[in-house]
């Protein structure tokens, strides 16, 4: 895990500098952007399993860093490296068995976004991401016991894959943004993941703070 999450955070120093070369004559119009952010998330999982009813959101959060390229005077490519929380939980029935699951699935997640800029203020943003799975838990309130226990990383995809859209307002250095992830890789592989989750997807929506540093 640590040399995958290694490569994921060397792929994305090195997009963040081919972007940043690149634009070098675009620098006299816009400067480059470095800068952190965080915020609150709210993640579902897409599945269809059967037996599993009342499904809600998971509330998380996400952190990390980003830096955004101007290429002329309206656009720019913004990549960033975040800690994503998703997930979600459902309530399950299977066999006269009943109780609530809670899915926990933590990721180091690089999204490349095309900034359209609408004056001086407001961005919106557009682009795929890739994300690699750290962990995996479920918490277990029901006829099956109470308790969290660790699901193998094993029994999921551990890349996964899809597109985000949103919006940010600067205010001066710092602002507020807005987003919607939609992932396109099934969650689950095998095992005991496969069967409780089936053919789930992730998605999730993001609202952010953020503050440029320079």
């Amino acid at each position: 895990m640590k040399k995958s999450f290694n490569t994921l955070f060397a792929t994305a120093t090195l997009v963040a500098g081919i972007m940043i070369f690149n634009s070098s004559d675009a620098l006299a119009q816009g400067r480059t952007r470095i800068g952190v952010k965080g915020g609150l998330n709210a993640s579902s999982l897409f599945y269809d399993s059967q037996g599993a009813t009342n499904k809600n959101e998971r509330i998380g959060f996400h952190v990390g860093v980003f830096a955004q390229a101007p290429i002329g005077e309206f656009f720019a490519i913004q990549p960033e490296l975040l800690y994503m929380t998703k997930g979600a939980s459902a309530d399950y029935n299977i066999l006269g068995f009943n109780g609530k699951n809670t899915f926990k699935l933590n990721y180091a997640e690089l999204p490349v976004l095309a900034t359209f800029k609408l004056g001086q203020a407001v961005e919106l943003q557009a682009g795929p991401y890739v994300s690699y799975l750290l962990n995996s838990n479920v918490n277990s309130n029901g006829d099956f016991g109470v308790g969290a226990g660790a699901i193998n990383r094993d029994n999921f995809n551990k890349v996964d894959y899809g597109v985000a859209g949103g919006l940010n307002i600067y205010f001066g250095k710092a602002f507020i943004g807005a987003r919607y992830e939609q992932g396109l890789q099934q969650i689950a592989n095998s095992g005991a993941a496969k069967t409780l989750l089936g053919s789930a997807k992730n998605g999730v929506g993001l609202l952010s703070v953020g503050f440029s540093l320079n």
